[in-house]
């Protein structure tokens, strides 16, 4: 049975600051008393996504790749249980600042259990030219939920491009509950792009969320390359005026898969721009949901949200949904929304395979070139590299799949 005594000692076994055992035990008690987050649509009310065993501050690897921009520009970018001890004032400031612990069960989970994450703190004025890439891998090898949350802040006037890539060792079941903050202060320009391809046995639950200031730039571009059944939320919170986010999310399900995404812009700022941008390619007899939410809140005048939600469904037995929402509570606004569900383009395909291209890889052209939005947008790397690999991988076994069962 956990209690404070068990949190201080966990705790103190790694000397963590008293404010950080105090924020889990806080959220600890909350955890029964609050709700899943909701999800349109869906539902995942018995996966087991919260257990209390086994509790550990173990954590799964966790890789920096090397940038000598960082030092240079004295930013702060390490393991998260040591920056709340080298920099406490800063990580207490930021830690919890943008999605709070207090809003629902798996947020108030991640905070009491967290046993990995990362804490990036850019200063004022500084671009930082080069990507800064981490690798994040859960070790299934046994039994071991990884709990991981990661912490970005951008400073005024400042720049930088971040890459993550999730992945698994080992096959035993285990969850994953992954949490990322973006605070992109006043001027800031933040690009934030994931490979998520976590292993079939894990259950994932993310919710990565950005407050925007006054003229601050965000752009997400995350991959759900995942096998694992996943739920999740990705939010934009628009407070300054000016701010601008542009949310980019593709997803290729496949077997049984059950993947269900919130893409969420507020607009709270005037003159603010929230885009949303979501395609996905349904295989197998797998299930996918994109909820597009725009907001515009009153006092946001002259702002825009617009959003596309777009699914190819490539299997008679899959399940897709599209569904764009509009909330306007203010006069001179822009919205507008798009949303389409069905099978690969018939035009597309037919100019191919008259040029000479079979049927199946003129297929897996045109599926390429319908999620360039955001495969388009990563920065080249291994990361893209492997990111493209995957896709390709994921469309050819799912038409290797379908073509069999219809024989």
């Amino acid at each position: 049975m956990f209690s404070k005594t068990t949190f201080q000692e966990l705790s103190s076994k790694y000397n963590e600051p008293d404010w950080l055992i105090n924020e889990r035990l806080e959220a600890f008690n909350l955890i029964e008393k609050l709700l899943l987050p909701k999800m349109q649509q869906f539902k995942y009310s018995d996966w087991p996504l919260t257990v209390n065993n086994d509790f550990a501050l173990e954590q799964s690897a966790l890789k920096i790749s090397d940038n000598s921009e960082l030092e240079e520009n004295k930013v702060i970018c390490q393991d998260i249980f040591e920056a709340s001890k080298q920099y406490p004032e800063i990580v207490q400031k930021y830690l919890n600042s943008v999605s709070h612990f207090n809003e629902d069960k798996l947020l108030a989970y991640n905070t009491a259990f967290m046993n990995n994450g990362l804490f990036l703190y850019i200063p004022d004025n500084v671009e930082i030219q080069e990507p800064i890439e981490i690798e994040l891998v859960q070790n299934s090898m046994s039994k071991s939920a990884l709990i991981s949350h990661i912490v970005i802040v951008v400073g005024k006037n400042s720049k930088a491009k971040f890459i993550q890539h999730l992945s698994t060792v080992g096959h035993e079941k285990n969850l994953a509950n992954l949490v990322v903050e973006v605070q992109a202060l006043a001027g800031s320009n933040v690009e934030f792009s994931s490979l998520d391809e976590m292993e079939e046995n894990t259950t994932l639950y993310f919710n990565r969320r950005a407050n925007l200031a006054r003229d601050a730039h965000v752009e997400w571009n995350v991959a759900f390359m995942n096998d694992c059944n996943t739920v999740g939320d990705l939010a934009s919170e628009l407070l300054g005026e000016g701010s601008y986010a542009y949310s980019k999310a593709i997803a290729i399900t496949t077997g049984n898969q059950k993947v269900a995404v919130n893409n969420r812009v507020i607009n709270r700022g005037p003159h603010s721009t929230g885009l949303i941008n979501q395609r996905g390619v349904l295989l197998e007899d797998s299930r996918l949901i994109f909820n597009g939410i725009g907001q515009i809140v009153h006092g946001a005048h002259g702002s825009k949200a617009d959003q596309q939600n777009r699914v190819l469904m490539m299997s008679d037995t899959a399940q897709g949904d599209a569904n764009p929402l509009l909330l306007i509570d203010e006069n001179d606004v822009i919205a507008a929304h798009a949303a389409s569900v069905g099978p690969v383009d018939s035009i597309q395909m037919n100019y191919l395979m008259s040029r000479g291209i079979p049927y199946a890889q003129a297929e897996r052209m045109v599926i390429h070139g319908f999620l360039d939005p955001v495969l388009g947008a990563i920065p080249k790397g291994k990361v893209k590299d492997r990111m493209l690999a995957i896709s390709e991988r994921k469309l050819i076994n799912g038409q290797r799949s379908y073509y069999k069962n219809k024989k």
